[in-house]
């Protein structure tokens, strides 16, 4: 399957699941294109926060999706270092930090994408520290722990920077929280740059999944130039590197 068909066919596992999501009242209407606000997103946060990884964890970085705000205000609340992608990768600085010690407002307040912007400190990869635990939103997943997103691939992105800066590793563990019908029970699309979560939770269940190598670098072939451009991290890195 050469790529143009991977995405194709990525699309219509997407479309599929929107679909199905909005079908049987799992999530609202208008939820195709998006990280889908599943019913039992609260929930999930809990079960995660239950978990021996969560417990152990200082530092989160998670997706700035409404489907994951409960873990993002539940990290603050149970004073974490939380770290948060600015919209799109786009800004020099392109992480937000919100420390639960220096919050003006309350945690769920904070952790909502659009008062991070305006309360976080913008941060560098270079000063950040390692992450201990990385929460991304899905669209679907399967119980390998192959997971589509959106289509932006900007959570891939993610991941591939904070990989070569070396602020997580091997063991680093990403999770996912999904309403159960956002699990697939077949193979689904993968792409070599594609990475696959290790940890999928629902409202009532916790899902492990197999481990697998992670790609240990950004794959520049994979990246049109306009993309790379578009983000300071991205193209600072491939100018020094000399790729």
């Amino acid at each position: 399957m050469n790529s143009a068909q991977t995405q194709e066919a990525k699309q219509a596992v997407r479309e599929h699941v929107w679909a199905l999501l909005e079908r049987e009242d799992a999530a609202p209407e208008g939820v195709a294109g998006h990280i889908p606000d599943f019913a039992g997103a609260d929930a999930a946060a809990q079960r995660l926060a239950e978990h021996p990884v969560w417990q152990a964890a200082r530092v989160i970085k998670a997706v700035p999706d409404l489907a994951q705000l409960p873990v993002r205000a539940r990290a603050l609340q149970d004073g974490k270092q939380l770290y948060m992608a600015s919209p799109k990768l786009a800004s020099e600085k392109p992480f937000y930090l919100l420390a639960p010690e220096k919050l003006t407002v309350p945690p769920h307040e904070a952790a909502a994408h659009r008062t991070a912007a305006k309360v976080a400190r913008p941060v560098d990869l270079d000063e950040m520290p390692p992450v201990d635990l990385i929460v991304c939103g899905s669209v679907a997943v399967n119980l390998e722990g192959v997971r589509l997103g959106k289509g932006a691939g900007y959570s891939d992105i993610e991941v591939a920077l904070l990989q070569e800066s070396g602020l997580i590793g091997p063991d680093t563990i990403i999770a996912t929280t999904v309403h159960p019908l956002q699990i697939l029970d077949e193979i689904l699309p993968e792409a070599d740059h594609d990475f696959r979560v290790d940890l999928i939770i629902t409202s009532d269940e916790t899902i492990e999944c197999p481990s697998r190598p992670r790609q240990h670098s950004i794959i520049w072939k994979h990246l049109a130039p306009d993309a790379v451009a578009a983000i300071p991290a991205l193209a600072t890195r491939k100018r020094t590197s000399g790729q």
